[in-house]
């Protein structure tokens, strides 16, 4: 178990009726039901994973967090040229945001283009660019208010324990 996750779920997300949890074989956002709470999925014990699917949350409004996955579509490794463009415009937040989170835990970050069967994807460099100029703006403006708890909550772990 990823040791920043207990403190996590307890300090922060439990205020929002929802907790992650690793150990899946796909990252999935399940929505909360009754009375169970929602539930940040990530892949296995992958730190980068947990980041990925916490960013995802923060980027994910309040009617998008009671629909699982956040009601959106997801095309699976092999998406064509078109496809991979579109995921490339709605991971710039939340791949800014996951950077946020690995600095502050001190853990390395490279884009994703989540499309392993096709990794000399057109327009990679630009969309490397764009996640950091996104990560730069929001050491300006500052986070989104959920984002900068988390962020803040890493920071203050990993000076504590590392």
């Amino acid at each position: 178990m990823i040791a920043w996750l207990e403190d996590l779920n307890r300090q922060i997300l439990a205020g929002y009726n929802t907790r992650i949890l690793g150990g899946f074989d796909e990252p999935f956002y399940r929505a909360p039901v009754d009375d169970a709470p929602a539930e940040i999925r990530f892949t296995r014990d992958y730190e980068r994973s947990a980041l990925h699917e916490l960013a995802h949350w923060c980027v994910a409004g309040s009617d998008r967090r009671l629909q699982d996955d956040y009601g959106y579509w997801y095309a699976p490794d092999g998406r064509d040229a078109a496809r991979q463009q579109l995921f490339f415009r709605v991971e710039i937040r939340p791949q800014a945001i996951e950077k946020h989170f690995c600095t502050a835990l001190g853990v390395a970050f490279e884009v994703s283009i989540d499309n392993l069967d096709n990794p000399d994807v057109h327009g990679l460099a630009d969309f490397r660019r764009k996640v950091d100029a996104r990560f730069d703006a929001y050491a300006v403006t500052g986070l989104p208010a959920r984002a900068a708890a988390i962020a803040g909550h890493l920071d203050i772990w990993r000076n504590k324990y590392d």
